[in-house]
């Protein structure tokens, strides 16, 4: 089967117009607009990720011109962060909103991440992880 030379696009597809690193927060923004609760949302990280970017900085999403910042969580509520998110992939998601804010709750799994969970604990600080070399 060929591709369609012109199609139209599902208006639930929403596509980044910012992607920054500001704050200690990886923050995509989408265009302005009311995103309803328990309704479907495309995402298309359109932007690079910016390299400064941390590996463990939570992801939000920022809406038009707006200051709110709304949490990007995994299907188990788990807050995602920049390592889990990758530039023009396209994120599966649903509103959900409550009586002060809500989230944008990821429909499935993110790309492969680290697991920076600590093997232990012993009552003291661990240490910083080694940066990878490139």
């Amino acid at each position: 089967m060929s591709c369609k030379p012109v199609c139209k696009l599902c208006n639930k597809l929403i596509i980044s117009t910012a992607v920054t690193f500001t704050g200690g927060n990886l923050v995509i923004n989408i265009p302005a607009g009311s995103y309803a609760n328990g309704c479907k949302y495309c995402i298309v990280v359109a932007q690079a990720i910016p390299a400064a970017t941390t590996i463990n900085a939570p992801v939000v999403i920022t809406i038009g011109t707006g200051t709110e910042l709304y949490p990007l969580t995994r299907c188990d509520c788990s807050q995602v962060t920049a390592c889990g998110i990758r530039t023009r992939t396209r994120y599966s998601t649903v509103v959900s909103t409550n009586a002060t804010g809500g989230t944008f709750k990821l429909l499935g799994r993110t790309c492969c991440t680290p697991n920076n969970a600590l093997g232990s604990i012993n009552g003291t600080a661990p240490a910083a992880p080694a940066t990878p070399t490139t």
